[in-house]
């Protein structure tokens, strides 16, 4: 894959209406400052168009980023961040419920884990509702380049046993430094543009 245009094309808030996208969607959720806004720009090859923050919970939007005039990506809010106040956060959850729920362009779901760490109760908790949604995540295994290489099988086991992972989920570990991991998710989203075109003709 190679990236040739980006454009954010959409911004929804709590209040708005969803786009009708005739283009593929690939969504991205994690909690906040996991890393999305990171691995959002690594893979648009884009220095800052997804904003970075020192101050998680940032993304209050859901974003549509229209990429090569083929697909969208689709930056979920974070979630579980501590000095969100419940009303915020259930409103959030409003949204990514309603959009799981309405796009019909959503192919994949890709849910962001910081692989230093055992996956927090919320994040089984999104893992699990990702699911009941009808989809299966792709985990992508964030801030790889914080491990050391000879531990990585052993956190990518913590994360597929902390999430209780379905048979044969696919858990990508990335490091926004070294873009380790990105051509593999360049080429899922290829497979799944194939498929798409496969099935047009």
């Amino acid at each position: 894959m190679v990236i040739k245009s980006v454009n954010l094309e959409t911004v929804c808030g709590v209040t708005s209406k969803l786009p009708e996208n005739k283009l593929m969607e690939f969504a991205f959720a994690g909690k906040s400052n996991v890393g999305k806004s990171s691995l959002i720009n690594g893979l648009m090859n884009r220095k800052a168009l997804a904003r970075t923050s020192a101050q998680p919970g940032k993304t209050q939007t859901i974003n549509f980023y229209n990429i090569n005039e083929q697909m969208y990506f689709v930056d979920l809010p974070g979630y579980g961040y501590a000095k969100v106040s419940e009303q915020e956060k259930a409103k959030w959850g409003k949204m990514i419920e309603n959009y799981l729920h309405q796009s019909r362009q959503l192919k994949a779901v890709f849910l962001l884990i910081d692989i230093r760490h055992e996956p927090s109760g919320n994040d089984r908790l999104m893992y699990d509702w990702i699911l009941h949604q009808g989809f299966e995540p792709i985990i992508i295994a964030t801030k790889l380049d914080k491990i050391n290489r000879s531990q990585i099988q052993k956190h990518v086991k913590m994360i597929r046993e902390g999430l209780k992972v379905v048979k044969n989920t696919i858990i990508i570990p990335y490091s926004s430094i070294t873009k380790q991991g990105r051509e593999e998710i360049y080429e899922l989203l290829d497979s799944y543009l194939e498929a798409g075109e496969a099935n047009d003709e």
